[in-house]
């Protein structure tokens, strides 16, 4: 059967026709599942770490990723133009159009993770260390672990990309379960390498790298096995051609780069942030605690966030195609309810038992913990507003509006918290309290403008083709 005969019922229908709120939760939960269990990735590396290493390892993961994911969010660019062609055409019930949006999009990754990230990231991982103020014995354990994420990301992004992929047309679950097996290769892998096993030796911080680098390889080469085998809702073919199209390429750039943009605003926010409080009293102590505090906790909600936000975007994409807007406004709203609950319940976690939740990473010496307990504190209330920007967020994104939250992140990552620290840090000298308000502020700045955004209706106009094969 070629791309062009696969039937319009591989399209799960009950996305642009079935109830919203069964709907959203439909696409929502196996996406959530998967970043929580995903994230436990995260979680344990730093658990392993930070009892093997101790908060200078913390810290060297914190800096490590938020640097990483600066430089990888624009090349995963194309992952957003990407789900945006491919929830239009999946609504629309163009299988031949999803097919090949998907497989451009891998032959981009493959040629830009390979001749850009990898000897780009390589180089430029030491002063871009140096940028972020990180000290001396946090370099030390930092550089060889960011050198081995970018040399070999193409598994990482080939995931991301293959599940964004095949969420957007309707199928939440099969990356929910590669997410899970990955997360299993992944925790396996550093438990042996970050404190050794048998012959094996103990490679500490940089062993977490290397289990994430392996399981995310291990994963993608599924992925792509189950493309070519027809067992997806997306199918590649051995008749496709090898050349890239350059038509769709141009979308894939015209939707994807404002997302870009806008992931190297927001991750460059956290950076400047990181640079201030490595200007603390007690830096390395409190860049610990925002990578444990802000990267791993605060993921809580972030996890079930994008969750939700993957859902408003392939509601909003699969509906605007199929001609039904009222469904992209009703589902939105639906999507930020669900988020409100989800975030009060864990933020409610977060006032009321700071310290045990700072101890499973081995943080119990009384300055972190002090530090930590405050950082919790505000992140509870930043949460309320996290959740509700990324439904509206993803439903904007979805329709193909990327533009909005681009420049909704500039005012909200950058101009707010950034402004607001410059400020007092020139005025007064920065406190750590500081920097935790400006995180908050700059979270209820994205919240409100991205609700303005989606009630302009920008989106309702824009229109998304890529021509006949």
């Amino acid at each position: 059967m070629t791309d062009r005969q696969l039937p319009q019922q591989q399209f799960d229908r009950r996305v642009v026709e079935g109830p919203l709120g069964h709907s959203v939760w439909l696409l929502a939960w196996p996406t959530m599942v998967q970043n929580i269990i995903g994230g436990l990735q995260g979680v344990v590396d730093q658990v392993l770490v930070g009892n093997y290493v101790g908060h200078i390892g913390n810290a060297a993961i914190g800096v490590s990723m938020q640097i990483f994911i600066l430089v990888i969010v624009f090349v995963a660019s194309i992952f957003t133009g990407m789900a945006v062609l491919v929830a239009r055409f999946a609504g629309a019930g163009d299988a031949d159009k999803v097919n090949r949006s998907v497989y451009q999009a891998f032959i981009v990754a493959i040629g830009l993770s390979l001749g850009v990230l990898a000897p780009l990231g390589y180089w430029t991982a030491p002063a871009l260390l140096n940028a972020i103020n990180a000290t001396p014995d946090v370099q030390v354990e930092a550089l060889p672990y960011i050198r081995i994420m970018f040399v070999f990301s193409f598994g990482m992004l080939s995931f991301f990309m293959f599940s964004g992929a095949v969420r957007a047309a309707g199928d939440a679950k099969t990356p929910m379960r590669l997410g899970i097996l990955m997360t299993g290769l992944n925790v396996i892998f550093s438990v042996v390498l970050i404190s050794g096993f048998g012959p094996i030796p103990a490679f500490g911080t940089r062993g977490a790298a290397m289990g994430s680098v392996l399981a995310s390889g291990i994963t993608s080469l599924i992925f792509i096995w189950l493309l070519f085998s027809n067992r997806l809702v997306i199918r590649f073919s051995r008749t496709m051609a090898y050349r890239p199209d350059w038509k769709i390429i141009r979308q894939l750039f015209r939707f994807g780069l404002p997302a870009g943009f806008q992931g190297i605003v927001m991750n460059l926010g956290g950076l400047l942030m990181l640079r201030f409080i490595g200007a603390l009293p007690f830096s390395a102590q409190a860049q610990g605690v925002y990578s444990v505090g802000y990267t791993q906790l605060f993921s809580l909600i972030t996890w079930t966030s994008h969750g939700l936000l993957g859902a408003a975007t392939v509601m909003a994409g699969q509906n605007l195609g199929a001609g039904h807007p009222d469904r992209v406004v009703r589902s939105t709203h639906i999507s930020a309810s669900l988020g409100l609950g989800l975030a009060g319940l864990v933020g409610t976690a977060f006032i009321f038992i700071p310290e045990p939740l700072l101890a499973l990473f081995g943080m119990t010496e009384g300055t972190v913990v002090a530090l930590g307990r405050e950082l919790l504190w505000y992140l509870a209330i930043s949460g309320l507003f996290v959740t509700v920007a990324m439904s509206y967020t993803g439903a904007l994104q979805g329709t193909g509006d990327t533009r909005g939250p681009f420049y909704i992140s500039i005012v909200s990552q950058l101009i707010v918290p950034v402004g607001l620290c410059t400020v007092l840090q020139a005025v007064r000298g920065l406190e750590s309290t500081d920097i935790w308000l400006a995180i908050v502020l700059g979270h209820m700045t994205r919240c409100l403008l991205s609700i303005l955004r989606f009630r302009q209706g920008h989106w309702r106009r824009i229109a998304v083709d890529i021509g006949s094969a």
